[in-house]
């Protein structure tokens, strides 16, 4: 399957043999229990990126000039979830080994399954920052232990876990949380230096995996379970940007924009979050 690639990036920049970053595109929503479009989102998020000014204006820098090469995505669209999850994990360990720092582009959240699993094994001692509307902590959900609901279980069992933005939980999940390294969207007002407590509870080396629905549906309303009371776009880039700047991010993922024909502005958002990540990863880890 192809699709566009990111950034319409002039001449060059995007060869796979130079480039240092991979684009992993994973259009898959085979475990989505309520809106239907994840898997659309890749392509969607790839498309509003054609349209995207390449200089940052924040940083004064064009991090395309380290190379963005967007891979063929895997051919996973109607596989059950954990054939899934393990063709993810192959595909993004052999970019890994060419040493490409990984981007995983879902798709419903459960693509960052298999993607994390490959960066664990390279990376011992691995911590994980979950950015996300849902604690997804639940051991299965609908038969799977890999459905989108139990993203967050499968990662704390190989690494620590940090969430940060949950809203919405079953009361199930809540013992399987930590309560010094979960931060609850309506507690974070209470406390002005959350983000400095975000990234103290972080090992040296982060994955980091961000959910869209994250942000507020008001900025963001394009996603598989729109919950209210999320992040804006500056708080979490602030936040992104502590993160970034205080530990080495070796990858991340970003999932769950189900695109509506009629809304393109959070698909040009999911684009731009995209770029401001590698651009934040280029100017702390040059």
């Amino acid at each position: 399957m192809k699709l566009p690639s990111y950034g319409d990036l002039p001449a060059g920049y995007d060869l796979v043999g130079s480039s240092r970053y991979l684009l992993l595109p994973v259009p898959y929503d085979a475990t989505s229990t309520w809106l239907k479009g994840a898997a659309q989102g890749p392509e969607a998020l790839l498309e509003a990126s054609t349209h995207m000014e390449l200089y940052d204006i924040e940083t004064r820098t064009e991090v395309y000039r380290q190379g963005i090469h967007t891979a063929l995505p895997p051919d996973v669209r109607h596989a059950p979830p954990e054939e899934m999850v393990r063709r993810v994990q192959e595909e993004t360990g052999k970019w890994l080994d060419q040493g490409k720092t990984v981007v995983t582009v879902g798709g419903e959240h459960s693509v960052a399954i298999g993607a994390f699993y490959a960066h664990a094994e390279r990376s011992p001692g691995l911590s994980v920052l979950q950015l996300d509307a849902h604690a997804d902590m639940r051991e299965t959900y609908e038969g799977s232990r890999y459905n989108h609901a139990c993203v967050a279980a499968r990662m704390s069992e190989k690494a620590p876990l940090t969430q940060v933005g949950i809203r919405s939980m079953d009361r199930s999940e809540e013992k399987k949380m930590d309560p010094k390294r979960t931060f609850f969207a309506c507690e974070l007002d209470q406390h002005p230096d959350w983000m400095e407590k975000v990234v103290e509870t972080l090992g040296p080396d982060v994955y980091i995996t961000l959910d869209l629905d994250v942000l507020d549906p008001a900025v963001m309303p394009s996603t598989g379970t729109p919950e209210p009371g999320g992040l804006d776009w500056y708080i979490l880039l602030q936040l992104l940007k502590k993160v970034f700047s205080h530990r080495n991010v070796v990858g991340f993922d970003l999932c769950e924009l189900a695109p509506l024909p009629e809304h393109k502005a959070p698909d040009f958002l999911a684009a731009k979050l995209l770029y401001k990540m590698l651009t934040y990863h280029h100017l702390y880890h040059p």
